[in-house]
């Protein structure tokens, strides 16, 4: 059976880390859903969530890629992909804390919620790279991004430790034949703040892989990111 939505967890009964579909675990290839072939019957418990990848070799975020997003900023539409790059240690399960560093710890910690791309192998056509999509937030400290402070910080005010919470389960790209037909939505105590749609991307899915690897090697696992509209930022800007 060709998986679908596999999903990264540790076993209630052995405490071992097994990928595999919900009431369905392959015992080829336990360990992270890059390689995946097949799923059996075999069932086993699930005791904790992890991440659906066990490792990012890079996330390759794209800066102001849909349309109202720019619009809010009062920024300009970018006539190419504005490419930045977060590193493998922001990699963060879903539902575990996300750890803000002394150096960003004054209150201005920001979601983005962010269709995640993930890179499953080399490939003639753009969207044949795609393994599946995923979903993750690209936290982010605002006060390294504010004009004090160089305002072009993006590596670093979205680099430290936990800043891309993401899964719990990758859907396979068969199952997404469009992926600008997508609803992206962040909740923060029960209000909404994000509700948006890939259909507002400046640059779609298959564009972007297309840019992007233009003279580099995209690596099994790689990660592709870009939030829309409704970020904290502004009440922070607005309000103090």
């Amino acid at each position: 059976m060709a998986w679908k939505r596999p999903i990264r967890f540790v076993a209630l009964k052995d405490g071992n880390v097994y990928c595999g579909e919900p009431n369905l675990i392959d015992e080829q290839w336990p360990r992270d859903v890059v390689g995946l072939k097949a799923v059996t019957s075999r069932e086993v418990t699930v005791q904790k969530l992890l991440a659906p990848l066990a490792k990012v070799p890079i996330f390759r975020a794209i800066g102001l890629n849909y349309k109202e997003h720019a619009q809010e900023f009062n920024s300009p539409i970018p006539n190419y992909p504005i490419v930045f790059l977060k590193p493998p240690n922001v990699l963060q399960h879903p539902n575990e804390p996300i750890v803000v560093p002394y150096v960003a710890s004054n209150q201005e910690a920001d979601y983005e919620v962010e269709l995640a791309v993930v890179i499953g192998k080399a490939f003639q056509l753009a969207l044949g790279y795609v393994l599946g999509y995923t979903i993750c937030s690209d936290v982010s400290s605002r006060r390294w991004q504010s004009p004090a402070y160089g305002s072009g910080q993006w590596c670093f005010s979205k680099g430290f430790d936990t800043y891309a919470p993401m899964g719990p389960c990758i859907v396979n790209r068969s199952l997404t034949p469009n992926p600008q037909a997508l609803t992206l939505t962040t909740r923060l105590n029960g209000q909404t703040m994000q509700n948006s749609s890939t259909a507002d991307m400046i640059f779609p899915v298959a564009e972007l892989i297309s840019f992007l690897s233009q003279g580099t090697t995209l690596q099994p696992g790689e990660v592709l990111t870009g939030t829309p509209q409704g970020l904290a930022v502004l009440e922070i800007l607005l309000f103090g």
